[in-house]
């Protein structure tokens, strides 16, 4: 009887790891060393758009991507990191809309630099120092002209959320507390909005942290405090081992940036098509 029980825990074990390895694994961005083949190999369809800004002659120099679908999809707004608009940034949102979203990526620097242009028009750090000027009131402005741009597609299904990487990371949560009608919130090792912004959050927020980015992952105990007081949704991560910008540096930190990835990707596909499909 002992041997008979043995072997029936093994069948259920073993069945239980063939299902297991037969689940397919969401297959994350690349690295930023892999991103300008990733989307010179993509089979889905991108292009720029230029969106006007209600108010202002900017137009935000957009990129777009369109997922493979047969029915309308929500909308995705991917903010790019304190380097502005890089193929890495169009490669994140190539993959967004591989997972079944309209992937939106505005160069928030459109119009800054010189000569009015954007990211590709700065040289040296000017970038990182345009960025800086930039005030939470013009990112809203710039980000909600986008979304309503997007959300009226033909394509595009009423839903709609952000993910931020790093400066954009802060944005994505930042953005949470302007947007009453945002669906989704995914926060990657950006900082948080004060605490009475917070109460403003109409949705669930994801944060992806690196647990050696100690800058970033140490504002994470408070933010959990402040969001459980509003009754607010806030579910963070903070991955052992991993660095800042983990997504982008996958093959950083003897391979705990790879995890963070892997995890991290996953996560934030889940809540996305929870909160948006």
């Amino acid at each position: 009887m002992k041997i008979t029980n043995c072997l029936i825990a093994a069948l259920v074990l073993a069945r239980g790891l063939v299902a297991q390895a037969a689940e397919p694994e969401v297959k994350i961005p690349p690295s930023a060393t892999t991103a300008a083949k990733a989307l010179a190999d993509s089979p889905r369809h991108g292009e720029w758009a230029d969106i006007a800004v209600p108010g202002s002659d900017v137009k935000i120099h957009t990129w777009i991507v369109y997922p493979e679908r047969k029915d309308k999809a929500p909308v995705l707004l991917v903010i790019h990191e304190i380097f502005g608009m890089t193929d890495w940034v169009r490669a994140v949102a190539d993959q967004a809309a591989a997972e079944g979203f309209i992937a939106v990526a505005p160069d928030l620097l459109s119009g800054m630099g010189p000569g009015g242009g954007g990211t590709d028009s700065f040289t040296a750090d000017g970038v990182r120092q345009a960025i800086g000027k930039l005030s939470n009131e013009e990112v809203a402005k710039r980000l909600d002209a986008v979304r309503a741009h997007a959300l009226a597609f033909p394509a595009a299904a009423t839903k709609s959320g952000t993910v931020g990487f790093c400066w954009g990371g802060s944005a994505s949560f930042m953005y949470a507390t302007h947007q009453p009608a945002l669906n989704a919130a995914v926060v990657y090792y950006g900082t948080p909005p004060k605490p009475d912004e917070m109460a403003n959050i109409p949705c669930p927020v994801l944060g992806l942290y690196g647990g050696d980015d100690a800058r970033v992952s140490a504002t994470v105990p408070a933010t959990a405090k402040a969001m459980s007081e509003l009754k607010k949704t806030y579910t963070p991560h903070i991955f052992d081992g991993a660095g800042h910008s983990f997504l982008r540096q996958q093959d950083g930190r003897n391979g705990a940036n790879l995890r963070a990835s892997q995890q991290g990707w996953a996560e934030t596909v889940t809540l996305l098509k929870k909160s948006l499909e």
